[in-house]
């Protein structure tokens, strides 16, 4: 494996992972208003919730693929009794559809984005190299799989790649296992580094949150200035303190 092999199938991966973990320490630290979606809805509503919901189920479905993909070894679905057919097909059919629902779903919201007026404002240079390195990885993993898998021969990424990707986990990265893969699925693993190393700095941050809060928070209670009452009941929870 030569010094370029090293560097990228190496050394790149504890940088980009390093710069994710203490990036998002950084902007918690530093930046806790600022760890948000930036929502745009009020500006726009009927192309986001054609391209959200695409967008974010077809992305749960690729994450789930891939965690299946590259943590779970070959072994232990052999060992489960899934033939090596049966995972091929199922992986290269749900994988296609998912990756055609998030590129879609990316494509009209980046299309919204950039054709409403208030959306486009904004917008920020941040998130528009989130965008970009965004729908790269997306459609170089998009392409791998249907290159590979669908127009070619096929290609069995779990003796290789799969392999790598845990040996960086273990701190014994077997660069060499990366260094002998397709062109498509190496561009498409060294996008994905670049994607987690700009992650912190970018909207994504809202993807590791989750609303706790709300499950402690007491209630919100709303007063009116009209004191007087209409002629409806009001609904339950809605009803006047006084």
């Amino acid at each position: 494996m030569n010094a370029l092999d090293t560097a990228l199938w190496v050394v790149a991966p504890y940088v980009a992972l390093t710069v994710f973990a203490l990036g998002h320490v950084w902007r918690y630290r530093y930046d806790r208003f600022g760890w948000t979606t930036r929502s745009s809805q009020m500006y726009e509503s009927r192309l986001l919730r054609a391209g959200s919901p695409l967008f974010h189920f077809g992305l749960l479905l690729v994450i789930l693929g891939h965690v299946g993909g590259l943590v779970v070894p070959k072994g232990w679905t052999e060992a489960a009794g899934v033939s090596e057919t049966a995972y091929h097909v199922t992986a290269v059919v749900l994988g296609t559809l998912a990756g055609v629902a998030t590129v879609g779903g990316l494509a009209i919201l980046v299309y919204r984005r950039r054709t409403v007026g208030p959306v486009f404002t904004a917008t920020t240079r941040n998130d528009k190299l989130m965008y970009a390195v965004l729908a790269l990885t997306l459609a170089l993993g998009l392409a791998a799989t249907v290159v590979a898998n669908v127009l070619g021969g096929g290609y069995d990424y779990r003796t290789t790649i799969s392999p790598w990707f845990r040996s960086i986990f273990f701190f014994r990265p077997e660069g060499e296992l990366m260094a002998g893969a397709p062109p498509l699925f190496r561009l498409h693993a060294l996008s994905a580094l670049v994607l987690f190393a700009i992650w912190p700095f970018t909207r994504l941050v809202h993807a590791l949150t989750a609303p706790v809060g709300y499950l402690t928070r007491p209630y919100i209670v709303y007063r009116s200035r009209d004191d007087r009452r209409g002629l409806a009941e009001p609904r339950r929870g809605w009803e006047p303190t006084r």
